[in-house]
């Protein structure tokens, strides 16, 4: 009867056999660490390896991931212009002409307003250095001439170095890799706009299954990074222009427009950029209208980095850009060594777009597991587990005792046995 029918014992669990030789070598903690220290060192290699090789084609590859940037910022516009009824070649010439007009503006504002009248900024710059320098030797903790000498020197060897200077600042030769990377940019965006996503299709045709929608959400998640950096970095630097050139002009402040147009540009640098440029600001104030005007400078620059970094920046660039700020200098950092001033705009884009890769990797909204945030009862889970673990590893490690002592006593029996013969 059914009632009385006896229910069949799970099958035994078949002995784990002991580990030898080189595994068992290699199984205790020190080997696992050391299997990870190889793997870490393996991708630094490979990082180290893909670094150099873009530095040495970096005339490709600046121009390349300056278009990807672009055409990830872009390509709203031109998904809007299609779905409006615009052929997709129309919609994409639309959009790069207009990319080309605002460039070609910005490098406009940068040769008439900034070239033109940088040795009137630099000549205000180091007299307001000098009085700020004089200034300081009447103070109680005052800093030696030869300590700022240094100081000074150092920092001008390093915007004079090849590192920093790389570019278009380097000669006849900087000149046409200059403008070859500008061609290449531009052909590069015009396919970005127009074939961008058959691109992104066809290079993630080898994968198949969960590989491919990993490619494909992470490969969103970074398009959309990316457009969202450039899209409000953009809006945040217009307004920092606007801001602060209104206000120095509304101060007083002489070469108001070139002043404008350095704090748009260096927006685009996080956290170093506005610092420099409210330095340089106030160094002209300086010397042209005296300390009192300066104070006043330093007052709007506070006040227009605290707008924007508690007010534009939330609602326009939202989750975008969530990067500690000991990372993001890092960043800059190795992006002004590596490529100059080129690199140290588009370095911040490139983390934010990798940490916005490994924040969906799992998952819509799940991070790779080394990166996850724990809360309290994973982290619970994760000490029983371990707890688990180690008596696991100690009864397996009796299990192998018990075995050795018992062959070796089989084999002690049949020495004896052998002998009593």
């Amino acid at each position: 009867m059914p009632f009385f029918r006896s229910t069949p014992a799970p099958p035994a669990t078949p002995p784990t056999e002991p580990l030898t030789g080189a595994r068992a070598a290699w199984s205790d903690s020190f080997g696992k660490l050391a299997t990870r220290c190889l793997q870490v060192i393996i991708i630094l290699v490979i990082v180290a390896g893909i670094v150099y090789a873009s530095q040495v084609l970096s005339v490709v590859t600046i121009p390349v991931l300056l278009a990807l940037i672009i055409a990830s910022a872009m390509h709203p516009v031109v998904s809007w212009l299609r779905r409006h009824g615009f052929p997709s070649v129309f919609a994409t010439l639309t959009v790069l002409l207009g990319v080309l007009v605002v460039l070609g503006l910005l490098g406009y504002l940068i040769v008439v307003a900034v070239e033109n009248q940088w040795s009137s900024l630099q000549k205000s710059a180091v007299q307001g250095f000098q009085q700020l320098q004089d200034f300081s030797t009447t103070l109680p903790f005052a800093v030696s001439d030869s300590q700022v000498d240094d100081a000074v020197k150092t920092a001008t060897d390093f915007v004079t170095s090849a590192q920093f200077g790389s570019g278009a600042l380097a000669g006849a030769s900087a000149t046409a890799n200059f403008l070859t990377g500008l061609v290449l940019m531009i052909v590069v965006l015009f396919f970005f706009l127009k074939d961008g996503p058959r691109i992104w299709e066809f290079l993630l045709r080898p994968f198949t299954g969960a590989s491919y929608t990993r490619a494909r959400r992470v490969g969103d998640r970074v398009v959309s990074t990316l457009g969202g950096y450039v899209r409000g970095t953009a809006t945040v630097a217009a307004v920092d222009a606007i801001g602060i050139g209104v206000g120095i002009a509304i101060v007083g402040v002489p070469l108001a427009l070139p002043l404008a147009v350095i704090v748009f540009i260096t927006a685009f640098i996080p956290i170093v950029g506005a610092t420099a440029a409210g330095i340089l600001a106030a160094l002209v104030a300086l010397v042209a209208l005296g300390p009192v005007q300066a104070l006043f400078v330093v007052g709007i620059v506070v006040v227009v980095n605290q707008l924007e970094g508690n007010f534009l920046q939330p609602v326009l660039m939202g989750k975008t850009l969530r990067l500690h700020g000991l990372v993001i200098l890092i960043g800059l950092t190795a992006g002004t060594v590596l490529a100059g001033i080129t690199g140290a705009i588009i370095s911040v884009p490139l983390l934010a777009a990798a940490w916005g890769a490994v924040k969906v990797w799992d998952g819509p909204d799940l991070a790779a597991e080394p990166w996850r945030q724990k809360r309290s009862e994973d982290v619970e889970d994760h000490e029983r587990a371990n707890k688990r673990a180690k008596r696991r590893e100690k009864a397996q490690k009796a299990r192998t005792e018990r075995g050795e002592k018992a062959e070796k006593a089989r084999a002690k029996q049949a020495t004896k046995a052998a002998k009593a013969d």
